[in-house]
């Protein structure tokens, strides 16, 4: 981890941030309250049982948040990408951290310092409803993919899980490969399977002609039929 402040800006700036409802001055507040930093691909942001320090903000890259199981095996719980929180639910339940969260790539994050931050909270309503907001919308999410993650047979879950990541981060050029490109391990563990069920199925789709395979490449040839394939469980 190093330090690289020329790139927090993205959190304060970008329309699809929470922050876009302070004034300039307000942010000013928070600027001089954070911390800029650098993780290289498969660096720690944190730790399950870390004690938040403060909000963070994914200003670039790409991050997996992720609570080892039984055997020391990995769940994925969520994915993020710029500029989503991240690690925010313990930081306001006052708890430590029930997962962990390492970058997928190399990434850029911002901490603002909880003090700073909750001094915001209380004078602008305004942030503090996009702040439930995303609390909301992200119990939502959590409670979706329990559901889909405990009923779903295997072929489901990984469809479910191929619409997810395309969703989160959209595609390449070309309009079908995924703009992600995760290990074998990280899909079936985003998918609660084994490594071995997740490469057999990503080669049946593959042969069916749903996706296509180029490494950890994936491309999508037929979204409608892979929305078919998740719906059906």
């Amino acid at each position: 981890m190093k330090y690289k402040d020329q790139n927090c800006d993205n959190c304060f700036i970008s329309k699809a941030s929470i922050f876009t409802v302070l004034s300039d001055e307000e942010k000013q507040v928070l600027r001089r309250s954070h911390s800029c930093s650098f993780y290289k691909k498969g660096e720690t942001i944190y730790k399950e049982g870390d004690k938040p320090t403060g909000l963070i903000c994914l200003s670039e890259g790409k991050v997996k948040i992720f609570k080892e199981g039984v055997g020391g095996r990995e769940q994925i719980v969520r994915m993020a990408k710029p500029v989503g929180f991240i690690g925010y639910r313990a930081l306001f339940a006052e708890e430590n951290y029930i997962a962990s969260a390492i970058a997928i790539e190399d990434s850029t994050v911002c901490n603002i310092e909880k003090k700073a931050l909750f001094e915001m909270l209380k004078h602008n309503t305004q942030f503090s409803s996009n702040i439930i907001k995303s609390l909301a919308t992200e119990l939502g999410f959590s409670n979706s993919r329990t559901v889909t993650l405990t009923q779903k047979h295997i072929r489901g879950r990984l469809a479910e899980s191929l619409i997810f990541l395309s969703d989160t981060y959209g595609f390449e050029d070309n309009g079908k490969t995924i703009k992600v490109y995760l290990s074998r391990e990280d899909i079936a563990n985003l998918s609660n399977m084994t490594t071995s069920n997740a490469i057999r199925t990503l080669s049946t789709f593959a042969s069916e002609d749903v996706i296509n395979l180029d490494g950890r490449k994936i491309s999508i040839n037929d979204i409608k039929l892979l929305n078919k394939i998740s719906e059906m469980g």
